[in-house]
């Protein structure tokens, strides 16, 4: 079993995180985030099933704001294919990964999912989630392996250094967007 605590000042969230083993034999994520939408509190609770190959499977995503309550959720079949509440979703053809914009945790996927080599880089297209905004997109992001635990991240004009963990977990995303406390 994982846990992390995320924080950013940036963001003015912070997230519990814990990650370990499912019954299928892949892996669930699991955050807890507080967080500001917009220019209001929310709290954001998150869970990640992914196979034994780190593709995504199900994402279930509960936000809940003032006396709003949105909840989404999100079915991959490892191939590509997606579903967004019951409803298939071509526009995220392709994707193998989810990206989550309300944490880090969603970086792990493709980092244990690609399993490079130092000095490999990689494009890959992720079916990301916005926030505030609650829309799903296909991106194309590019994942860098530096070294043994720092990765360079690039979406589009936005790039961040990560450093992980020997699980590949995120402990620092960039100089000030997340990081754990110890």
């Amino acid at each position: 079993m994982i846990d992390r605590l995320w924080y950013s000042s940036r963001l003015h969230s912070c997230e519990f995180f814990r990650a370990g083993p499912d019954e299928a034999g892949g892996r669930r994520l699991r955050g807890d985030v507080v967080v500001l939408l917009g220019d209001r509190p929310a709290h954001v609770q998150y869970q990640v099933d992914v196979d034994t190959d780190w593709c995504t499977r199900r994402v279930d995503v509960d936000i809940e704001q003032a006396t709003t309550r949105t909840c989404l959720r999100i079915a991959g079949d490892g191939q590509g294919a997606w579903r967004v509440d019951d409803v298939p979703a071509p526009d995220l053809a392709g994707c193998l990964d989810i990206d989550l914009g309300c944490t880090p945790s969603t970086n792990t996927l493709p980092i244990r999912r690609l399993g490079l080599p130092v000095g490999e880089q990689r494009d890959i297209s992720v079916a990301w989630l916005r926030f505030p905004e609650l829309t799903l997109h296909a991106a194309t992001q590019s994942y860098r392996r530096l070294d043994d635990h720092t990765w360079r991240y690039q979406s589009g004009r936005f790039s961040a250094t990560l450093l992980v963990d020997d699980d590949g977990y995120v402990r620092r995303y960039g100089h000030n967007l997340w990081r754990t406390p110890t």
